[in-house]
């Protein structure tokens, strides 16, 4: 990311890299396994535009499930959440064009910056 002048905020070699790329704004690249493993397979494939994931992210376990809950009794498919192993808790809807949405509380230094008040602890207990 040399040409964007972009520093990575996080990288877990042959994971993910994470970029701020603005105000309250992270863009993530990931190896295609580790993508699946978080958020599951891309709905479209096949060659073109790669599969994009859009993250919401929110200040607590408890506002993940609640958007969840909104997304499902809204008719659209969901996945998780779940504790992750990295510390934070996310699941995944799919809205009508089949584009796959992340929402996450991330306890983290990312997590902070994006959503200021973020509650800290352990995402099994929020």
């Amino acid at each position: 990311m040399d040409g964007l002048g972009w520093e990575p905020e996080l990288e877990v070699p042959g994971e993910v890299l994470m970029f701020m790329a603005g105000d309250r704004l992270v863009f993530s690249l990931w190896d295609r396994e580790a993508f699946e493993a978080e958020v599951g397979e891309p709905v479209i494939q096949g060659d073109g535009v790669p599969p994009v994931s859009v993250a919401h992210n929110v200040a607590s376990p408890g506002q993940v499930r609640a958007v969840l809950d909104l997304a499902r009794d809204a008719g659209a498919p969901v996945n998780g959440p779940l504790a992750r192993e990295w510390g934070g808790y996310s699941g995944c809807f799919s809205d009508p064009d089949g584009f796959r949405w992340e929402v996450a509380w991330n306890p983290g230094p990312i997590g902070r910056r994006v959503v200021p008040d973020t509650e800290p602890g352990d995402s099994e207990e929020s």
